[in-house]
C-alpha cells in the first residue's frame, strides 16, 4: 500500500533509482528538484536538498523572492520511491498562469497503477486542512493521463493557454470541509 512521506535523506539510494528511471536531467514534476542548483549525487548534496525542501514547507522561514512556501511528499511503497507530489501554499504570478498549487509525477515504471490519483486526493485533504478553499492544478495540454487524473479528483477546466511551460490546461478544484473530492477507499 502506498503512503506519502516527507523527503528524507535516508532514502537517497531509492530516490536516485527513481531518478534514473525517469532519466537523468528529466524534469520530475512535484519533486522540487532544481537541476541547475541541487546536487543529488553526493550524500551531502542530497541531504542539503532534502533540508531545503523541508524548510520550504515552514511558513515562518522566508523563501526566495521567486519562490512560495510549499510542502513536498514522496509517494512510497516501503522504501521504494514511486513518485513525488507538492502543495504550494499560495500562488505567485507564474504559478497562477502556468504551475498551479499542486505538482506531481510518478516514475515511469510505477505508472498506470492509480498512484497519481491516490496521491492527489491525499494532498487535497492536506490543502483542506491548511484552510485552502480551492486549488489550481495544471498539466500540459497533451498530457491526457494527467488531465484524467485531475478531472477524476474534481478538477473543472478553467482554460487552455500558452504559457512558459507550453500549451497548458488549467483546472480548479473547490475544496469542501465536509468531504474529500474522491473516496480514498476505492
Amino acid at each position: 500500500m502506498p503512503e506519502l512521506i516527507e523527503p528524507t535523506a535516508r532514502l537517497a539510494a531509492s530516490w536516485r533509482a527513481a531518478r534514473d528511471d525517469w532519466g537523468r536531467g528529466v524534469h520530475q514534476d512535484g519533486s522540487g528538484l532544481n537541476d541547475d542548483a541541487d546536487d543529488v549525487d553526493t550524500d551531502a548534496g542530497f541531504a542539503a536538498w532534502v533540508a531545503r525542501l523541508r524548510q520550504q514547507a515552514d511558513d515562518s522561514v522566508p523563501v526566495a523572492p521567486d519562490r512560495v512556501h510549499a510542502s513536498y511528499w514522496w509517494i512510497v511503497s516501503g522504501d521504494e520511491i514511486l513518485g513525488a507530489i507538492s502543495l504550494r501554499h499560495e500562488l505567485n504570478d507564474f504559478l497562477l498562469r502556468a504551475g498551479g498549487h499542486i505538482g506531481y509525477g510518478v516514475r515511469p515504471s510505477a505508472r498506470r497503477r492509480g498512484l497519481a490519483g491516490w496521491a492527489l486526493v491525499a494532498v487535497l485533504d492536506r490543502a483542506r486542512d491548511r484552510g485552502m478553499d480551492r486549488v489550481l492544478i495544471t498539466c500540459a495540454d497533451d498530457n491526457v493521463a494527467s488531465a484524467r487524473t485531475i478531472e477524476g479528483a474534481g478538477g473543472v477546466l478553467d482554460d487552455v493557454r500558452d504559457t512558459e511551460l507550453g500549451r497548458t490546461r488549467r483546472y480548479w478544484i473547490t475544496l469542501s470541509d465536509s468531504e474529500s473530492a474522491l473516496s480514498t477507499e476505492d
